[in-house]
């Protein structure tokens, strides 16, 4: 039976590796680190800068991600994709040779907006597997606007763009957070009395933010999101969405 540690790394600046996560990194037997093609190279060599910074000499095994099947529906797409990295996994450990824990490192928390866990969980024999929590996204975001996560005894929900768009505002919700929606679907909303605070490569050195009245900066958040995508070949970014008449309380 494998050890296989998930730690999470925050949302790309290598300082929000806590010291348990330094720890863990350092503990290491090997190291699985996967790469999302040329565009994306920078999130793997983040990943080698977060390693050299907490002194590992463990042996790395680079693997390519493999591309998703966007002939099939949504669900089925992403459970044969999961499948296919868990065999990734599973081969890449055991040509490897070595024993003791296996670590990947996740971007956020493995527990939040993340299937890491939902991979692990496939691989046989199952692995003994330990959790080390990350700064999320919305930690970030809400750290990066000096915003409350959640208004007074006010509810947050954590929902998808894909949701957003087929059901609109979630019923009960007070304050609205979404990740990695590639379609900005706040502008499916309609925008009087909503707020917006948005950002992109948090923590990061190419941090973007914008923040306001949803009707006056939907359409900038969406040019500043095209923009800089088009910069970096790739964005991960996140937003959280309130009712005007909430943002103070």
């Amino acid at each position: 039976m494998t050890d296989l540690w998930l730690i999470g790394i925050g949302t790309g600046n290598p300082r929000h590796a806590t010291l348990e996560a330094v720890q863990a990194i350092r503990n290491a037997a090997l190291i699985l680190l996967p790469r999302k093609g040329r565009d994306k190279a920078d999130l793997a060599d983040l990943r080698h800068t977060i390693l050299r910074n907490c002194d590992s000499t463990a042996p790395i095994i680079e693997f390519d991600m493999p591309v998703r099947d966007d002939t099939l529906p949504y669900l089925q797409r992403v459970t044969k994709w999961h499948d296919e990295i868990a065999t990734i996994w599973a081969t890449a450990i055991k040509q490897s040779g070595l024993s003791g824990p296996v670590a990947l490192l996740v971007w956020g928390d493995p527990g939040l907006y993340d299937s890491t866990l939902r991979i692990a969980a496939r691989l046989q024999p199952a692995p003994r597997v330990r959790v080390v929590p990350g700064i999320t996204a919305l930690q970030a975001l809400t750290a990066a606007h000096a915003i409350p996560f959640n208004t007074l005894n006010g509810a947050v929900t954590i929902t998808t763009g894909r949701r957003l768009r087929d059901h609109g505002w979630p019923k009960g919700a007070d304050t609205v957070a979404v990740m990695l929606d590639s379609q900005c679907s706040f502008r499916d909303l309609p925008p009087d009395g909503l707020h917006i605070w948005w950002g992109a490569f948090l923590g990061m050195p190419e941090q973007v933010l914008a923040a306001g009245p949803l009707a006056t900066f939907a359409q900038p958040i969406v040019d500043l999101r095209a923009t800089s995508r088009l910069r970096h070949g790739w964005i991960m970014d996140s937003y959280i969405l309130r009712r005007q008449d909430m943002t103070t309380a």
